[in-house]
């Protein structure tokens, strides 16, 4: 995908935005069937949450699926859940201003054991040298401009069982996400905040 089609996805798709518990939340209905919303933080207008809605091959809906911000909660229910392990590696994904961001939780080796390295595949790979982690990232971001990622632009440290890897957004991205913003501001948008009675 080049950065004009995703371009033309986002402005062929219906959009509805409200702002709600202090953020602005926009959906968009796809034309070709597929829902994402997106929330924005009202101070610096970056996206703090994305979600998906897609339909399995029989046109069920097969939920929400979350690219940015915290994995939606499962409630603890063994009978429909399973036994999850608590402390498996987990992935939760965040935008900045200038980069995307990784976390990986409950990795509890030194911080010089890993590697985060760009790959031909329009991937990342993270890698331990102890061979007890290996973990390929896809970056739809950069997919759906049709980019792949560069070495130069990976940097990462650990801290607290936590391996945190940043990808500094080349000027493409950039310049998507401002087009995108303006669009979406453009929006009528409702609120539904309640306001509080000053006394």
């Amino acid at each position: 995908m080049t950065s004009d089609s995703w371009f033309n996805v986002i402005q062929n798709a219906r959009k509805t935005s409200i702002i709600e518990d202090g953020k602005r939340k926009v959906h968009f209905l796809m034309e070709d069937g597929k829902e994402m919303v997106e929330e924005y933080n009202m101070d610096t207008n970056v996206v703090v949450r994305r979600a998906w809605k897609e339909k399995n091959n029989f046109g069920t809906d097969t939920g929400w699926t979350v690219e940015v911000g915290d994995p939606e909660r499962k409630p603890n229910d063994i009978e429909i859940y399973g036994i999850e392990e608590r402390n498996a590696p987990f992935i939760t994904r965040r935008i900045t201003k200038t980069g995307l961001e990784w976390r990986i939780r409950n990795l509890s080796y030194p911080e010089s054991v890993y590697s985060v390295t760009a790959e031909n595949d329009g991937t990342m790979t993270v890698r331990t040298s102890n061979k007890k982690y290996f973990k390929k990232i896809r970056i739809p971001d950069l997919e759906r401009i049709g980019l792949k990622p560069t070495q130069q632009r990976i940097s990462f440290h650990h801290q607290y069982n936590t391996l945190i890897i940043s990808y500094k957004k080349p000027p493409q991205l950039l310049d998507m996400e401002k087009k995108i913003l303006a669009m979406v501001l453009q929006l009528n948008t409702e609120s539904k905040d309640v306001q509080c009675p000053t006394s």
